[in-house]
């Protein structure tokens, strides 16, 4: 399986495994011999945070390097009319009778609370490369779907401010 990431989103996790490698690496297992230091394990505290944050930066790393290694690069050939990758979509729910504003990235950027939507998800996947009056059906799973209709288009791009998700 490939990860469809940007250019962007690959220098952003390179820069990322790179600090934690040469920088945090090297502070954790100090932190975590320094709190061995201070006796019986069993009871120490300090030690099993040590260590849990140690472990968690290296689970990080072999994330990190994972999604680079099996990532395929996603370059936006949407034309100027139509919804892409970054790009800001104003979307009018017809069920609902409500306007919602979604912005399409990458699964690595995606916050759904921040109206950051993935290219994958089923509402990124219907709006990618519709246009503005596009009438479009989500379809959400097996039983469950609704329209839309694209009210606008701002267009965007990947300055890197959106930042990768954490987990």
């Amino acid at each position: 399986m490939h990860n469809e990431l940007t250019r962007q989103d690959l220098k952003m996790m390179r820069e990322e495994l790179d600090y934690r490698r040469i920088t945090l690496r090297p502070k954790l297992l100090e932190a975590v011999k320094e709190a061995r230091a201070f006796g019986d394990l069993s009871e120490n505290f300090e030690y099993k945070a040590a260590k849990q944050e140690k472990n968690r930066n290296e689970s990080r790393i072999r994330f990190l390097e994972n999604m680079i290694k099996t990532a395929k690069v996603f370059d936006d050939t949407s034309g100027a009319d139509q919804v892409g990758l970054y790009d800001k979509v104003t979307v009018y729910m017809e069920d609902d009778d409500e306007t919602e504003v979604y912005q399409i990235v990458t699964t690595m950027r995606q916050d759904v609370l921040k109206g950051l939507i993935s290219k994958e998800s089923p509402v990124g996947r219907s709006l990618l490369g519709k246009r503005v009056g596009d009438r479009v059906h989500i379809q959400v799973n097996e039983n469950y779907g609704y329209d839309a209709v694209i009210r606008s288009i701002e267009k965007g791009e990947d300055t890197g401010e959106i930042p990768l998700n954490r987990y």
